[in-house]
């Protein structure tokens, strides 16, 4: 019988950790420099923390029930797990937080074909504020990220959930999530076989065409009869999008029919894509959502919130087509060989040695049971460059390679 992993799951080598690592170190000194700290919350919780009051859906969650009865799923993404520790765990603390993570995460996917269900991921969270600065942080957050990867060739997708919600206000209650969800996928055809009026069918037809340039999209809601609070919304888009423009170097696509899966966002929305290959690739989204804390509050108090996070498998795969991920494994410097037992101490000792140097050293003993030709053999099938042959009471001789 041959033993495999889980459907859905995987194993990672050692050259899969070498370069899944290249990539998380990267974006930690990002998070490091703009001053977010790592937070490591639990990999199970309970179904209603991890339902978000509904804006996660119990069929994406992998479930599991504990001796109590109580019913415990597997986190399908972070942030409401932050959400809930900040305001439980946290709460004496001053607002803004910046808190990063970096975790596996389990999404379940019905499919036949062992679809994958265990991912990666690396995002932060900033807590305790609103408005045009915060947005601004984060998204130009993200941009150094992809820069400290040497990824330059992506754009961003930047919707507002405040807005998109508010201009489907005007459907029927019974046929918006139908409208939504044609928005949403672009699906035309579901559209025109709603029984909608030809005014509701004009405005939905209409957002359908509120992506591109920020330039034209604004010009396009200027036709829209908006509302005080829709106007201030869009007011404070074009606020935003001005601040990126001057201070990122990247392509942004106004999106006000973008609605992310997670019902929790409320206001700006993102994705980002990279434009490497052949296909567009998502590599990362985000979002605002000022209500989700509130939900774990044990006053309700609502507390800001905005954040994003990088699906490092998708990144893991844009930068292995760029030839930028480390190829090897990294190599033992120092192999070190007692040459009869009463020489086990000393090459012990001088291993320790070795490895108390200011810089990473990695020292192998070697184990014995091969002559010296085999011993040579395996230190250069291992890119070893020194051995150390150890005897009791002679100093080193050391062999370079």
């Amino acid at each position: 019988m041959v033993y495999q992993p889980a459907a859905g799951a995987r194993d990672l080598l050692p050259l899969d950790v070498a370069q899944k690592r290249w990539i998380e170190d990267r974006l930690q000194h990002v998070f490091h420099r703009w001053g977010y700290h790592r937070i490591i919350t639990s990999t199970l919780e309970r179904m209603d923390t991890l339902m978000a009051g509904g804006a996660i859906g119990r069929a994406g969650v992998l479930k599991l029930q504990n001796s109590e009865d109580e019913e415990l799923g597997l986190r399908p993404e972070l942030t409401a797990s932050i959400a809930r520790t900040a305001v439980t765990r946290m709460a004496g603390a001053a607002y803004p937080q910046r808190l990063y993570y970096n975790a596996n995460v389990f999404q379940r996917r019905e499919s036949k074909h062992n679809r994958q269900q265990e991912f990666y991921q690396a995002g932060v969270e900033l807590l305790g504020s609103s408005g045009l600065l915060a947005n601004a942080e984060i998204l130009l957050l993200v941009a150094d990220c992809l820069n400290a990867l040497s990824l330059n060739c992506w754009h961003l997708i930047l919707g507002e959930a405040g807005i998109t919600r508010s201009l489907l206000e005007a459907f029927p209650p019974k046929l918006l999530d139908s409208v939504r969800n044609a928005i949403a996928h672009l699906d035309r055809v579901t559209l025109d076989q709603l029984p909608l009026s030809d005014e509701l069918h004009e405005r939905a037809l209409r957002m359908f065409d509120l992506r591109g340039r920020p330039e034209v999209i604004f010009a396009k809601l200027a036709n829209f009869a908006l509302k005080p609070s829709e106007q201030q919304a869009v007011d404070e888009l074009k606020s935003l999008v001005e601040l990126l423009e001057l201070g990122g170097n990247f392509s942004i696509i106004l999106d006000l029919s973008l609605i992310q899966t997670l019902d929790y966002y409320t206001g700006i929305v993102f994705e980002v894509v990279s434009n490497i290959g052949s296909q567009p690739s998502p590599i990362g989204r985000g979002g605002r959502y000022d209500n989700l804390l509130g939900l774990y509050h044990p006053q309700g108090e609502d507390i800001p919130g905005i954040g994003f996070v990088f699906v490092v498998d998708n990144l893991y795969q844009v930068l292995l087509a760029s030839q930028q991920l480390p190829q090897t494994i990294p190599e033992t410097n120092w192999l070190v060989v007692a040459s009869s037992p009463q020489a086990y101490n000393a090459a012990f000792a001088y291993s320790a040695k070795l490895r108390k140097s200011t810089h990473l050293v990695r020292v192998e003993m070697d184990l014995g049971g091969r002559d010296a030709e085999g011993i040579r053999n395996y230190a250069l099938s291992k890119g070893i460059g020194q051995i150390a042959w150890i005897q009791a009471n002679s100093p080193p001789v050391i062999e370079s390679l």
